[in-house]
């Protein structure tokens, strides 16, 4: 009798398979909403079994959770140390500026956070997932790179969870509101606002020889 094992079904074999998974994902999520989406459709449009899916994130909340990291590791890039290693405090700021509000601009992401609003009301644990798998681990990620600056002499923030978190609330400014209910992005405001918060936060906390 044979003792060679036989492969399990819907095993994946190659990241490129669960990469197909995760974009198959976020389009869905993305554009119909998580309650409007099934996790046959995510396997039927990423030429996948749901074994497969349920071998690699377990129910369709791990799913969820999964797409929605990957869809923030494109922020989360913008706060790596050897990203932004170069030019002063204040270019960086704008940088980081620029990329949350450009992302948090995005019509799809704007369209997926209502979504998601509206459905925590039926479901609660949906808008946990995402507030864990999203914002508050950019926030984390965000309140790293601030206690790495301030180690290095250029910022002096005691907490800097409460730092990262009121930069981010004065590059948003009303925009993130506005565009929520509709309004169309005023880049020019947005760039406005993003220089008014790295001067009022290297204000209060860049140490002096950042100032300048």
């Amino acid at each position: 009798m044979s003792t060679q094992l036989e492969p399990r079904i819907g095993r994946p074999t190659d990241q490129a398979k669960r990469m197909a998974i995760l974009a198959a994902a976020a389009q869905s999520f993305f554009n119909d909403g998580y309650a409007a989406t099934s996790i046959e459709q995510i396997a039927a449009a990423a030429g996948v079994s749901k074994v497969t899916i349920y071998n690699n994130f377990n129910d369709k909340r791990g799913l969820f959770a999964a797409a929605v990291e990957q869809e923030c590791e494109k922020i989360r890039s913008a706060f790596k140390l050897e990203d932004i290693s170069q030019g002063t405090l204040r270019q960086r700021l704008t940088a980081i500026g620029e990329a949350m509000t450009s992302f948090l601009a995005r019509p799809e992401m704007v369209q997926f956070e209502r979504r998601i609003a509206a459905e925590t009301e039926h479901e609660p644990n949906i808008g946990e997932a995402f507030l864990m798998a999203g914002p508050h681990r950019v926030k984390a990620a965000f309140a790293r790179l601030l206690a790495a600056m301030h180690e290095a002499g250029e910022v002096d923030i005691a907490d800097t969870d409460l730092a990262a978190e009121q930069f981010a609330s004065m590059c948003k400014g009303m925009g993130d509101l506005d565009r929520r209910f509709g309004r169309p992005t005023d880049e020019a405001r947005d760039r406005e606002r993003i220089a008014g918060a790295v001067k009022v936060f290297c204000a209060a906390y860049a140490c002096p020889s950042q100032q300048s």
